[in-house]
């Protein structure tokens, strides 16, 4: 049987390590996972007990709305006035999403057909990449270097020179650029006057921005990272994407928004409401809450990120890994050691589960961009992180 869209798929790297993983924990051993960002840390109290009250009513039983219900589009233009200082029109200015993943996904058929392309960073969030193919699209790929890397250019404006360079050699010129900062995977930051430059690019060459701003609240020794939503004019071409998935620790409630330019916003909330009736509507009510009454939750989220990020950072220096500590996200882009680099990041993460008991995620699984690092996802608490050092003390003997 033949099928569309998913034959040009290359095969998901990423499953090799959950297979060695799966094995080495069925072998008894205890495998230390800095894999998948799939954040360990509880939800709000408040969130959970509203849901358990709420789905006890049966009126929360039926259909919702696709858009989002009205309080909840409420909640998150709060939210954005509160902490980024941007008014958002809850009713034509925000259309609440299952995730940003769907979100992104479904915006790409509004926004790309055959013929067209998108700008997105190399390496990349997978989606990122393949959200415009699934629209039937291509993709021109910009780097996206590694911070540690830079000597002198900030991740910005290495990232804008290699927009600019995408742009002039591009045909047909791209309708829509994605980007995501905090960058995942590489944890590269900008600061608002990068965000000021973007959107006028974007005004002057008559093109969509995509903003992925899923790690909002993550941001380390100070650095707050900012929405492109604070530059003047940018809802006139740009949309951003905010989840509850990191800020609240909610990753399995799938409660995302797409706020900004309210024509984009539209045209995503007429293809949604072909498409599904919205989230389950006692989640959406208990995010009211989170947002309403955990407003400081996403800080409490975020010390304990930087401890262990702390704690991994000074780990590896330990070791005899130097890796820079990222300003943001809940990653880290860490380069593989001299001495192992000729493995590639897929043998290199494999080797650290067989002979280390430590999962990370290769490089190359976000792109071809992404081979000579791995990532380390910050979902370990601080003794689990000191256990992973002692076995990559351990296993990486070429480190002395």
């Amino acid at each position: 049987m033949e099928f569309r869209r998913i034959n040009g798929l290359p095969p998901y790297v990423f499953a090799e390590i959950n297979g060695r993983k799966a094995a080495a924990r069925t072998a008894g051993r205890d495998i230390v996972d800095f894999g998948f960002g799939n954040p360990d840390l509880p939800s709000p109290d408040v969130a959970v007990a509203k849901l358990a009250e709420a789905a006890q009513n049966p009126k929360n039983h039926r259909y919702s709305a696709s858009r989002g219900i009205p309080h909840l589009r409420l909640a998150i233009a709060t939210r954005y006035k509160r902490v980024f200082g941007v008014d958002i029109d809850p009713d034509t200015e925000v259309v609440t999403t299952i995730g940003a993943k769907e979100g992104l996904s479904h915006l790409m058929w509004a926004l790309i057909d055959r013929g067209d392309t998108a700008i997105v960073p190399s390496p990349s969030y997978p989606i990122h990449i393949y959200a415009p193919l699934f629209a039937g699209g291509q993709i021109v790929s910009v780097p996206m270097l590694d911070p540690s890397a830079l000597d002198v250019a900030t991740p910005g404006d290495s990232f804008f020179d290699g927009l600019l360079e995408a742009w002039q050699h591009a045909w047909p010129k791209p309708r829509v650029i994605i980007c995501s900062f905090p960058h995942n995977p590489t944890t590269a930051c900008v600061d608002l006057a990068f965000m000021e430059r973007l959107v006028a690019f974007a005004l002057e060459h008559d093109v969509v921005i995509v903003h992925d701003f899923a790690y909002a609240d993550l941001g380390f020794d100070g650095y707050q990272p900012p929405s492109i939503l604070q530059v003047p004019r940018a809802k006139e071409c740009c949309v951003e994407l905010y989840t509850l998935t990191k800020s609240f620790s909610m990753a399995g409630w799938r409660v995302g928004f797409m706020l900004g330019n309210a024509d984009i916003v539209a045209a995503l909330t007429k293809l949604k409401s072909y498409l599904d009736y919205g989230t389950f509507q006692p989640i959406q009510i208990a995010s009211i809450v989170a947002m309403n009454e955990a407003t400081d939750y996403p800080a409490q989220l975020n010390a304990i990120y930087q401890s262990r990020r702390d704690t991994l950072i000074e780990g590896l220096s330990r070791v005899g890994w130097d890796v820079k500590p990222p300003q943001g996200s809940m990653f880290i882009w860490a380069p593989i050691p001299e001495p192992y680099q000729e493995m590639g990041s897929l043998e290199f993460a494999k080797f650290l589960v067989d002979e280390a008991d430590v999962a990370t995620s290769p490089g190359v699984g976000f792109g071809e961009g992404g081979d000579g690092h791995i990532r380390f996802a910050l979902i370990e608490n601080e003794l689990r992180t000191q256990q992973a050092i002692r076995n990559l003390k351990k296993a990486l003997t070429k480190l002395g």
